[in-house]
């Protein structure tokens, strides 16, 4: 199945829109271009319902959020859904500040998403309507481990059936759920965690996932997930003495560059609950 998820990408090459924040906007193009898509950067409100409407995909990512940024997302968000265009929303930090808490809350209810994918902390923001993140990164007490796995999947699944979406949630282990079935995913590498952007980057390149796999949206935000984490395994096993997270960003998306269907179906780790 990934496999052909990861074919379709390469072979359609979708179109993403991307409203992502300042501080990975390159590495989001560079990945999204690596997986075999293209990437399209705007967020000025009188341009993003034109450069939205060529798209196939919207990706919304409020990290970096302001006054003038804000209007934009609406815009573009109904625009691709009057398209019916595929759309993912990427809460970064969601529960670090009112004004993030209250735009990703208000855009859940005025924009249909078909992907929500945010770390555990995020995703309990939206679900809950408030909540703690430590800045952009997940709260150590929320974190998604094998002693509180079941837990946790009934509570993605629960939010994904309530939204009537896909949510992805991601970190040491991942979980892709719709309503009724959820992938838990041990693809990645701790250090991962040290790059500046890994969240953002497999935001765009599920957007571009599940533009070209429009029929199979849980396996294609799923196989986007693997991918990014087995890139993160790859990429660290080529590391040379002296190199640092900076190289370490490079190689994950030469991994990902250089990735293949049969690579990923070989290296996914997971488990369907």
């Amino acid at each position: 199945m990934f496999s052909k998820v990861f074919s379709n990408v390469r072979d359609n090459c979708p179109l993403v829109h991307n409203i992502t924040n300042y501080v990975t906007v390159n590495d989001v193009a560079n990945m999204l271009l690596a997986c075999g898509g293209s990437p399209i950067m705007s967020d000025d409100e009188g341009d993003v319902e034109d450069i939205t409407s060529i798209c196939g995909g919207l990706n919304i990512n409020i990290g970096t959020l302001n006054k003038n940024t804000i209007p934009s997302m609406f815009l573009a968000g109904k625009k691709a859904n009057e398209l019916g265009h595929k759309v993912l929303l990427d809460p970064v930090g969601a529960g670090a500040s009112k004004l993030r808490t209250d735009t990703a809350v208000k855009l859940m209810k005025e924009v249909r998403f078909d992907v929500i994918r945010g770390n555990i902390s995020e995703i309990k923001t939206l679900a809950l309507g408030s909540g703690t993140t430590k800045g952009v990164d997940a709260d150590v007490a929320d974190a998604v481990t094998d002693a509180n796995l079941e837990k946790s999947v009934v509570f993605v699944k629960d939010f994904a059936k309530k939204m009537n979406c896909v949510v992805a949630v991601t970190g040491a282990i991942d979980l892709v759920a719709d309503g009724e079935k959820c992938y838990v995913i041990r693809n990645g590498r701790a250090e991962m965690g040290k790059i500046t952007g890994t969240g953002c980057q497999l935001s765009g390149m599920m957007t571009a996932f599940i533009v070209a796999n429009p029929d199979n949206v849980l396996e294609a935000a799923a196989a986007s997930v693997c991918a990014m984490g087995l890139a993160g395994e790859i990429g660290w096993s080529r590391m040379q003495e002296g190199d640092g997270n900076s190289t370490y960003r490079n190689r994950i998306i030469d991994a990902i560059f250089n990735m293949d269907g049969k690579q990923l179906e070989a290296g996914a780790k997971y488990e369907i609950k």
